[in-house]
């Protein structure tokens, strides 16, 4: 008999779940009309200007700042888990070459599926509280070591070996380019790490819970997180909005490129964000660090900024356009040295603590989260037709 499509088995929710909460969480929030968002009880920002990167991970998976004492204690640890395993090491030369142009966050996906496999990270449906915490932080500590090793591999140099003696941000570099980062960069990044840590239900978070909540391994979750990241919409941006500035050029260039884009309804990188009605803070943030390196890509991305909010309120008056995390993420890693091709991959390198402390937090929940979806097709049941 034809289905009742009038029978209440579903509710409607907005298009792309927009606004709707799916659970409770003690991790942190966004504020979008307020332009605030925080890490647990603090704010992000102020955790970024005050604080190492090492403690905001102790924060989010331990629940508190760690005093001195234990700073130094959990960043040993954190230190220590760096080193890959012998059969992940022998095997990143052929997940570099595989993944050719796609680049390193392509191949963070294959190796950290071998790196749980070798870890014999367990379904967290089967392992306690500590144990699925341990998983975490081998898998979040081998992600700097991995990437960077991915990408110097990709252009037939020789993987760098971690240290433990330099923090998270600094030893990231460290590996990146062989030389150790004078204290103003390592600690710019730093900053940009520790505010891309966490940011409430996006993307990539949601995909580590829904797969966390099948009660799959720590390296299952973190994989598919990776995979929600790499898109152009979510994590893949920060480069394409320094994109923009190359495309404009010069001074003269951007009233002319910016209205030509806002006139045509094009999406212009680097502003904008699903949330946020008012300033981004984070880009605020990451604004501040840029004029403080200085330079003239520093000015003439400001300049822009202030080219784009103008123009918008006279084309667009009542829109709300500012700039978004990738825009100044994006200059202050390219004055930090980074190459563009690592910009996505380097925001990976941060939110990973933040999907850690997301998946801890489902696998204490048991219940899988398994949404419906409305069928608009043709009217079932329709006779299946026989092979002529």
């Amino acid at each position: 008999m034809p289905i009742d499509r009038t029978a209440p088995v579903s509710v409607d929710v907005p298009r792309g779940l927009a606004g709707v909460v799916v659970t409770n969480t003690v991790l942190g929030d966004v504020r979008g009309l307020e332009g605030f968002y925080h890490y647990r009880q603090y704010s992000a920002v102020d955790l970024a200007q005050s604080r190492s990167f090492e403690d905001v991970w102790h924060l989010m998976v331990h629940g508190e700042l760690p005093d001195a004492e234990r700073a130094v204690v959990f960043a040993a640890e954190t230190a220590a888990l760096r080193r890959l395993p012998e059969e992940v090491r022998a095997a990143l030369p052929a997940i570099a070459a595989a993944s050719g142009p796609s680049g390193p966050l392509a191949g963070l996906r294959s190796a950290m599926s071998l790196l749980g496999a070798v870890k014999g990270f367990r379904p967290m449906y089967d392992i306690d509280a500590e144990q699925r915490r341990a998983d975490t932080m081998a898998a979040a500590a081998s992600v700097p070591t991995l990437l960077t090793a991915l990408y110097r591999l990709g252009r037939g140099l020789k993987p760098i070996e971690p240290r433990n003696d330099l923090p998270y941000a600094a030893n990231y570099l460290y590996m990146l380019t062989g030389s150790e980062p004078d204290a103003e960069r390592a600690r710019a990044i730093e900053q940009y790490l520790i505010s891309t840590v966490d940011h409430g239900f996006n993307a990539s978070t949601f995909t580590a819970r829904v797969i966390a909540s099948t009660g799959a391994d720590v390296a299952a979750a973190l994989v598919g997180a990776v995979g929600a990241l790499s898109g152009p919409l979510h994590g893949g941006a920060p480069s394409r909005a320094l994109d923009t500035l190359d495309a404009i050029g010069t001074p003269d260039r951007i009233d002319p490129w910016i209205r030509e884009r806002v006139l045509a309804k094009e999406r212009i990188m680097g502003f904008g964000h699903p949330v946020y009605r008012t300033e981004d803070p984070r880009s605020r943030m990451l604004r501040g660090i840029a004029q403080q390196i200085g330079g003239p890509l520093v000015d003439f991305a400001v300049e822009v900024e202030q080219h784009v909010e103008a123009i918008l309120a006279e084309l667009k008056p009542g829109r709300e356009l500012h700039t978004n995390v990738e825009f100044y993420a994006g200059v202050v890693m390219e004055l930090c040295g980074l190459p563009r091709e690592m910009f996505t991959p380097t925001f990976a390198a941060a939110r990973v603590v933040g999907w850690s402390a997301n998946i801890l937090e489902q696998a204490q929940d048991s219940k899988i989260i398994r949404p419906a979806a409305r069928y608009i097709g043709p009217q079932p049941p329709v006779a299946v037709p026989t092979m002529a």
